[in-house]
């Protein structure tokens, strides 16, 4: 019974944080879509997750770009298919690898930025005083950082595509020796729209989801500075699981029948 109790004290938990979160994610997608909004603060949310994350996203989509040629090459010429290595670039960067690396690196950056900033504002008790003020913390703080994430991030899986190709391109024309014509016509000869569109479909889910958890980590954050470090990890920690688990989704979505 004592095993049995343990494990009904985990489910329970279990089922106390998902509506928790469920209710945040409510609110906050309420206060996104009703007035008043803050132009400024999205913009800058919007820099900061954008135009900031862009040399650690575009450094390492290039890179992954490149061991992907690489690794590929390897594998194909023990089946003497190496003219298959440009398609597989760009279908593995444009579907799978190019949102979920970038998502897994804003999600190290940004999340934990987001938890970390929230969290001292409530352990501060900075986010009682916006309610003082009759400025609803919602509204001021979680909306725009949502909206952010939910717009910025397709666009920078569009960049980080177009580096991992480009990637892929240097190690296989300048390493591989493959000829540059035929490299480049192997690469939009078998890339279609549902590949790229359904990179961006994922793009925008990462970054809703990492917005949210860093907010709701942060806003729940609790016990100084030790509280601010854990919500500070628990919201990478949950938004990386989060990006693995919905990649899986939306790629059953789009691919199973295909």
């Amino acid at each position: 019974m004592i095993f049995l109790a343990a494990i009904g004290r985990v489910f329970i938990a279990f089922l106390q944080a998902t509506g928790r979160i469920a209710l945040f994610t409510a609110v906050s997608l309420s206060h996104c879509v009703r007035p008043p909004w803050y132009p400024q603060l999205i913009a800058r949310q919007m820099l900061d997750i954008g135009y900031f994350s862009l040399p650690v996203v575009g450094l390492t989509a290039l890179f992954t770009g490149m061991v992907l040629a690489l690794q590929s090459y390897t594998g194909f010429a023990r089946f003497s298919a190496e003219g298959s290595v440009a398609t597989v670039v760009v279908l593995s960067v444009t579907r799978e690898l190019g949102p979920v690396i970038a998502g897994l690196m804003v999600a190290g950056r940004i999340g934990a930025s987001m938890a970390a900033e929230i969290g001292t504002m409530r352990v501060t008790e900075q986010i009682d005083a916006l309610t003082t003020l009759s400025t609803n913390p919602f509204k001021y703080l979680i909306a725009p950082r949502l909206l952010a994430g939910f717009t910025m991030l397709p666009l920078l899986v569009i960049v980080a595509d177009i580096i991992g190709v480009f990637g892929g391109y240097l190690v296989g024309v300048h390493k591989l020796n493959f000829n540059p014509a035929a490299y480049l016509k192997r690469t939009f000869d078998y890339l279609e729209f549902v590949d790229v569109f359904s990179g961006l479909v994922k793009a925008a889910a990462f970054g809703f989801l990492i917005s949210l958890m860093g907010c709701y980590h942060g806003y729940h954050s609790e016990g100084g500075a030790q509280g601010v470090g854990r919500a500070t990890t628990d919201a990478v920690v949950s938004a990386s699981i989060l990006i693995l688990i919905f990649n899986y989704g939306i790629t059953e979505i789009f691919f199973a029948t295909r």
